[in-house]
């Protein structure tokens, strides 16, 4: 497999339209259709399964969006489907394990955040989208980056509630 800047490009516009969906979602419809995820469910350490702000009409976005970007990228649309869903479930994974940690709902965790939201469907759809195993990390790597800098890009426009 040879290396293919267009292929990075692909995934990396991928990961940034099932990440930014739901938050364009949520600035557009407010709490209309924001029913969560976990349904309000608390576990036995006392915190929610996942949190308020894990909801599926962020988790349909992502998919729609994501679906309509690879389609548009060129790509087969079960790509986009899978892509979306997966990232979404890398999304809800982080949330989880920092609710475990007693971490409160939208808390930061650097670099945690976008680990598994990003390497998960890197990592299982690569042959989909031509990566090797060095392109799934260096995505993952520009993601963390483009993360960290255009949050608060996002936020000084009203667009995030958090600067991160």
């Amino acid at each position: 497999m040879s290396f293919c800047w267009y292929c990075l490009f692909q995934a990396l516009l991928l990961l940034l339209v099932a990440n930014g969906a739901p938050i364009i979602s949520n600035t557009l419809l407010g709490k209309r259709f924001a029913r969560p995820v976990d349904k309000g469910l608390c576990l036995h350490d006392g915190h929610r399964l996942f949190g308020n702000k894990k909801t599926w009409r962020g988790l349909l976005s992502a998919v729609l969006f994501t679906t309509i970007a690879a389609i548009l990228l060129g790509l087969a649309p079960l790509t986009g489907i899978l892509f979306g869903t997966l990232t979404m479930i890398g999304d809800l994974l982080a949330s989880f394990i920092k609710r475990r940690l007693g971490k409160v709902e939208s808390s930061r965790a650097r670099g945690f955040d976008t680990v598994p939201e990003s390497l998960l469907p890197l990592w299982l759809l690569k042959e989909s989208l031509a990566l090797s195993f060095v392109d799934t990390l260096v995505i993952a790597g520009i993601f963390f980056l483009c993360e960290e800098f255009i949050s608060p890009i996002l936020y000084k426009l009203h667009i995030r509630n958090r600067p991160y």
